[in-house]
């Protein structure tokens, strides 16, 4: 059962992630053929301070097999 998780810099209103988090959800249930109430979408919260090491590092760097879509950005560069 798909579930996202959505890490981004703190800032957007509460409006905000909820309307992504439906988005998201509204395409999964279209592209993937499957229930909406199989779906599930948290939003994360992290410091750009952390971000290097915290997201960046351990899942983008070190998980890249797993993206399908990758970043244009790269902090350690």
């Amino acid at each position: 059962m798909p579930h996202v998780v959505v890490k981004m810099y703190p800032g957007r209103s509460e409006e905000v992630k909820e309307r992504m988090a439906q988005a998201i959800a509204r395409d999964i249930v279209e592209i993937a053929e499957c229930g909406e109430e199989w779906v599930s979408v948290a939003i994360e919260e992290v410091d750009p301070a952390d971000w290097p090491e915290t997201v960046y590092r351990p899942e983008i760097l070190e998980r890249s097999e797993a993206l399908y879509k990758k970043p244009g950005y790269n902090p350690f560069s």
